[in-house]
Parts: C-alpha cells; structure tokens; sequence
C-alpha cells in the first residue's frame, strides 16, 4: 500500500479545509467593503451561497472517509462511550449554533447586521463556534480514531483558532471601544469570565426556541445517521486525489 493510498484522501481534506476556510474568513474580511457596495442581503446571499456548498461538501467528505488511513485506537466497542459521544455532540452545537437567534438574517430576509453582545452563550464563551468545534472534532476524534479524523480535527481547529484572533481583529476595528469593553467582560476560554466575576450567567437568556431547534435537530442527526452515511458513501466517495490529478 502507497503512501497515497493511505493518505491521499487526508490530503485532499486539507485542500478543501483551505477552500473552506478561504470562503469563510475571507467572507468576512470583505463583508463591510462588499456591503458598501451592494448591500447587506446581497452580500449576504452570496456569501450563503458560496459557503454552504463548501460546508456540504466538506461534511460528506469526512463522512465517506472517515475511517482512512491509519486506526490509532477503536473504542467502538465500549458501549458507556456511547452516551459520552452523544451528549458531547450535542453541547457542541449548543455552541456552534448561536446564528440560530437571527434564522431570518441567513437568507437575508431581515438585513443583515454586525452586532455585539454580551449575552447567552457569549456569557459562557466569546467565541461559541470555535469552542462547539473544538468539543465536536474531540467527540468525533474520540469514536473514530483515524489519521483522516485527526487531520480533518486538525484542521478545523487551527482554522477556528485563526477565526477566533480574526473575528476580535474585525469587531475591535469595526466597534473600537464598545468592543474592548465586551472584550474585558467577556472570555474565550469557556466559563472563565464567570469564575472570576466578569460575567454572571442568566438562565432565561438560554430558554429560548432556537435551543430548542438545535436539540431537535441534534435528535434528528441521531435518528438518521446510519441514512446520512449510507447517502455520503455513494454520492461522495469519488475517487477527488485522482480527479484533482487528472485536472493537474
């Protein structure tokens, strides 16, 4: 077995890491410039419709190539981590969904707005999205334990981390001192600002349907993860290291 044979598909996940990030980060930077000039809903549904192919596109992948490469452990067979999994999953996209409280603002049928808060989730961490990712690449890594899983959790973390200087950069350049004051109340290490009194949490802030629709739909991707991979294997297993080298 070739080292290509073996590592190809990991190599191919990095390349659409860097595309995915690529989309969203550099989404981001240009938002203001590209609102200023078409406007918000515009920029915003082309934004959706450059980054949710992208997002697609990636999930499969992972999901077709999971077990690739090498098995650095299979903990599949112990049925207490079954749960663990689950209930590490969910936290995760407790964290990596905060946009759900502006569902309208994602086709842009209310316009689009940049906006800080220091409130819900923000209380617990400033940055929810790299922490659920961070949770979810650690569950997932946990269960799976291949070199591909690695690579990809690798990835998506160190772009997150990135997110995470790149997202204080634009919001302290956007809001200047309104954003350096939620930055000295709030933290990016979960909980923290609470353990040392810069934030106290509020449970109402968390009572609100949005929650409830992610843990709906965390529920959902449980009940239909066997159809999930089934539908990954056959429409996005192609063979992209050969068709990539065809190209080239």
């Amino acid at each position: 077995m070739t080292l290509s044979d073996t590592h190809g598909s990991s190599f191919v996940m990095i390349l659409l890491l860097f595309c995915f990030a690529v989309i969203h980060s550099g989404g981001a930077a240009l938002r203001v410039k590209a609102e200023s000039v078409i406007g918000a809903r515009a920029w915003r549904l082309i934004f959706a419709f450059a980054s949710i192919p992208s997002a697609v596109i990636l999930v499969g992948y992972f999901i077709a190539h999971r077990y690739d490469g090498f098995r650095f452990w299979n903990l599949q067979g112990v049925s207490e981590l079954i749960p663990l999994i689950w209930i590490l999953s969910a936290i995760s996209f407790l964290f990596l969904y905060p946009a759900t409280y502006n569902l309208l603002e994602i086709p842009a049928v209310l316009k689009p707005k940049v906006r800080i808060y220091a409130t819900g989730i923000i209380r617990v961490t400033r940055h929810p999205q790299a922490i659920g990712q961070i949770i979810w690449c650690f569950a997932h890594l946990l269960w799976i334990g291949t070199s591909f899983t690695l690579v990809t959790c690798l990835g998506l973390i160190a772009h997150h981390l990135f997110a995470i200087w790149h997202g204080d950069r634009r919001l302290s350049l956007k809001f200047g001192q309104e954003f350096e004051d939620v930055k000295k109340r709030t933290s990016v290490v979960p909980f923290l600002a609470v353990l040392d009194g810069r934030q106290k949490l509020q449970i109402k802030e968390f009572l609100r349907p949005s929650q409830m629709g992610i843990l709906i739909a965390v529920f959902f991707f449980w009940w239909s993860h066997k159809f999930i991979s089934v539908g990954a294997q056959r429409f996005l297993s192609f063979d992209l290291t050969e068709l990539l080298a065809r190209i080239a």
